[in-house]
């Protein structure tokens, strides 16, 4: 388990402006790595109300739960690595062995047999070390539908806001409102979403 504070700056990006980063930087849609998010609230949406985000991350090394709860800047990621099996029977909501965010979810009034599946997004994820901070480029793909941006993670909220700014400016890329991954998932969503286990 870890528990970490996550300061990030995110803007949305189009399909050229993406690909135009990504060369700047020396990288190309070859270079991604694939992630796949599986996004899980209650039926009454319990986690959304209190602006936070359950999720499983399968990535090449392994899979994680992650709780995802507001701070004063930024969010409280609370995270426990899990196995494969672990992740496919909380992902098909046979039991829950993420005990950390088990607990974390209890203190907000939430139990995990109350969980659902809402659904998955795919990212193909370009990060790299950038001024003191980590710089990521994500092209992601959920309910017929795809999105580009960028995101910045820092320490620092000021330093990294001023650098993210600049970035761009320097690059003619106009600020965009953007919501988290999950948001964009949800507010894309039907009101059954398929329920799809680990490929």
């Amino acid at each position: 388990m870890s528990k970490e504070l996550e300061i990030e700056f995110k803007n949305l990006l189009t399909k050229e402006e993406y690909h135009r980063l990504s060369a700047f930087f020396g990288y190309t849609a070859d270079d991604a790595k694939e992630q796949i998010n599986y996004y899980f609230d209650t039926a009454d949406f319990l986690l959304r109300q209190q602006k936070s985000a359950l999720r499983i991350r399968k990535k090449k090394d392994g899979f994680e739960c992650t709780l995802k709860t507001p701070a004063e800047t930024g969010y409280y990621e609370i995270t426990d690595q899990l196995t494969r099996k672990q992740a496919e029977e909380l992902i098909e909501l046979r039991s829950f062995e993420a005990p950390e965010v088990a607990a974390a979810l209890k203190e907000m009034g939430i139990l995990s047999r109350q969980l659902e599946l809402l659904g998955n997004l795919t990212t193909h994820r370009i990060e790299f070390p950038y001024e003191n901070g980590l710089l990521v480029f994500d092209h992601s793909e959920y309910l017929d539908m795809e999105d580009f941006e960028m995101e910045y993670e820092v320490t620092d909220y000021a330093e990294g806001k001023k650098k993210f700014t600049s970035l761009l400016q320097d690059h003619g890329i106009p600020v965009r409102p953007t919501d988290k991954k999950i948001a964009r998932f949800m507010t894309a969503a039907t009101e059954q979403p398929a329920k799809k286990i680990i490929e």
